[in-house]
């Protein structure tokens, strides 16, 4: 057995250990953290802020198994185990068990199994014309909205209709843009890291790294509080149904938590983009240095004020994009939030990784417009699953994710369109009247 962190270190990077779950587990703060994959234990403390993907999001498996998750993330693992192999530490004794705490070892190796079997059927392998054919339209609706001003004027109607345009070809280039910045289009990571400033970039006037470093954790942790920046709504909200009577019973009241089904139409849909989203973003840049993706961004910026001033003007322009910003983040709220805000909210639970996904995640029903209007993310359970996986291959592998559900009886949710939208604000209710009755009467 290992004697904890006593033997932690060699220098020559080759594992000398035997260790026990609970002497992983106590590594698991953020000035001390150790993982473990496929049974070999690494001492990540010191690497993980020159982790590609964001220190956060090493952090949250700082104790446990990350084999599920780094299966999930890492499209060429041989090249990962380069940087593995000098933070390998040890193993786990040969008395452990190749799962930490409660995680059901039956539901990892079925999972395992379908996974290597869609590999095998060649699931992750994407069509480029897909892809081509979604950037071509996107790139049509920018110019159709500039040419539409350009030769029909600037009135009302037509500054409206331009609007429309460029949110809409906004909305579809984010579904782009997650894309490459989940690996599933180009077999060399580069090459998605690559395009995906560019889109990102130059079509949205974002930051690649500033959404790898959040997204990527919401993945790792969904609807997990502390640890999925997508539920981290600053005391605006309550969700779920632990967080809101904990606020209760410490009457905690930043907000009337009971109307915010009402006001959530106010500061949700109309601002996280425009306002939020914009703010963190430039700010991130910014106080990060990070001048590649800030350069990118402005890219964005030029060629919009370089299309728009001559026929708006300097304020005209900036008001147009930012009521296109406003129409675009209804749309972006309203398709992310259907399908986690009304799933299960809690907190660290150190579950396997298919039944983490399932408990937070539920798809809307398949139709050629849900399909579109979503960017596909109306199967965010088989997203979620295989986060690398093509987009256009969801519909092959729902069946037999349905199948594995029903084999471990996890619950598979499906919804229309309609219903996913009503949900967000029958969520909402829920919660404000949970906290409501915490606040009152414990």
């Amino acid at each position: 057995m290992g004697g904890g962190g006593q033997q932690t270190e060699p220098v020559s990077g080759k594992g000398t250990g035997f260790f026990t779950w609970e002497e992983v587990q106590k590594h698991s703060n953020r000035n001390d953290q150790w993982l473990v994959v496929k049974r070999k234990v690494y001492n990540v403390t010191n690497w993980a802020k020159r982790h590609p993907g964001g220190f956060r999001v090493i952090s949250h498996y700082a104790g446990e198994d990350a084999t599920e998750v780094f299966a999930a993330f890492h499209p060429d693992q041989d090249f990962v185990q380069k940087f593995l192999k000098p933070l390998h530490i040890g193993e786990l004794a040969a008395t452990e068990p190749s799962q930490d705490r409660e995680k059901n070892d039956s539901i990892i190796k079925d999972f395992d199994s379908l996974r290597v079997q869609t590999e095998k059927e060649g699931l992750f392998k994407a069509k480029p014309l897909f892809f081509l054919l979604h950037l071509g339209h996107i790139i049509l609706l920018e110019a159709l909205a500039w040419l539409s001003v350009c030769y029909w004027g600037t009135s009302w109607t037509m500054t409206f209709l331009c609007a429309t345009l460029l949110a809409t070809a906004q909305a579809q280039a984010g579904w782009l843009q997650h894309d490459f910045g989940h690996l599933s289009v180009f077999r060399k990571s580069k090459w998605n890291h690559l395009v995906h400033k560019f889109v990102i970039g130059h079509l949205k006037g974002a930051s690649a790294n500033w959404w790898n470093h959040r997204h990527f954790q919401h993945h790792a942790k969904p609807n997990i509080f502390r640890k999925d920046p997508d539920i981290n709504v600053m005391d605006v909200f309550v969700l779920g149904n632990t967080q809101p009577v904990e606020y209760g019973i410490k009457k905690i009241k930043k907000m009337p938590y009971n109307r915010q089904h009402e006001y959530f139409f106010l500061l949700g849909p109309p601002l996280l983009i425009p306002v939020f989203y914009n703010f963190n973003i430039f700010y991130t840049m910014i106080t990060r240095r990070d001048w590649v993706d800030l350069s990118w961004a402005m890219t964005y910026y030029i060629r919009y004020y370089f299309c728009f001033v001559p026929l708006y003007g300097f304020w005209g322009s900036f008001a147009l994009q930012l009521f296109a910003r406003f129409l675009e983040s209804h749309w972006f709220v309203w398709v992310t939030q259907m399908n986690h805000l009304p799933m299960e909210m809690e907190h660290e639970k150190r579950q396997d990784w298919m039944t983490t996904q399932l408990l937070s995640t539920c798809n809307v029903e398949q139709s050629f417009f849900n399909d579109w209007f979503s960017g596909h993310l109306n199967f965010q359970i088989e997203h979620h699953l295989f986060p690398r996986m093509p987009r256009h291959n969801y519909h092959l592998v729902a069946p037999q994710v349905r199948a594995l559900c029903e084999k471990h009886g996890i619950p598979y949710e499906m919804k229309s369109l309609w219903r996913g939208m009503v949900d967000v604000v029958r969520s909402l209710k829920k919660s404000g009247d949970l906290w409501l009755d915490a606040y009152l009467h414990k």
